[in-house]
């Protein structure tokens, strides 16, 4: 799974990137395309500066409200991933990155991601295991003890 992963992220979108970048450059030039390109990185850089300050404020009342930040460090998360995808040059990249800065948008990325994250943890509480995998086994506890032993030194 992990590595199907990263072959779409490092061999398919990279691919897939340039030839939306010379489809686009061979409907409209190559001067639009990169003014295109430009112009979607400012617009880009704007959006992550401002939702990012934002961010950074509402993580900072949840903090002094002495209440659990998860929404406020999911959505920094997704902005900050965001900006990653804006300086990688290209189409694709750049509309994922601005979906994942808008506030709507990533409110639907931020409630699928956690629910697919909620799907496959686990919880320890007090000694407890609780699996959220789905259906299976119970998991279990194992007791135990150690005993620390003292081992002479060995003569240098």
């Amino acid at each position: 799974m992990v590595a199907l992963a990263l072959f779409m992220l490092f061999i398919v979108l990279p691919i897939a990137e340039i030839f939306v970048i010379i489809e686009v450059g061979s409907q409209i030039g190559v001067l639009p395309t990169v003014a295109l390109l430009v112009a979607d990185a400012v617009v880009g850089v704007w959006l992550l500066r401002t939702q990012g300050r934002g961010a950074w404020i509402l993580l900072n009342k949840a903090i002094q409200e002495r209440r659990v930040p998860a929404r406020e460090v999911a959505d920094g998360g997704l902005i900050m991933f965001g900006g990653v995808l804006l300086l990688t040059p290209g189409f694709i990249t750049d509309i994922l990155a601005i979906l994942m800065i808008l506030p709507p948008t990533r409110a639907i990325m931020r409630t699928a991601l956690s629910r697919t994250l909620f799907a496959h943890l686990t919880v320890t509480v007090a000694g407890v295991s609780k699996s959220r995998r789905g259906p299976g086994p119970e998991p279990y506890d194992v007791e135990g003890t150690a005993v620390e032993i003292d081992t002479p030194s060995l003569p240098r």
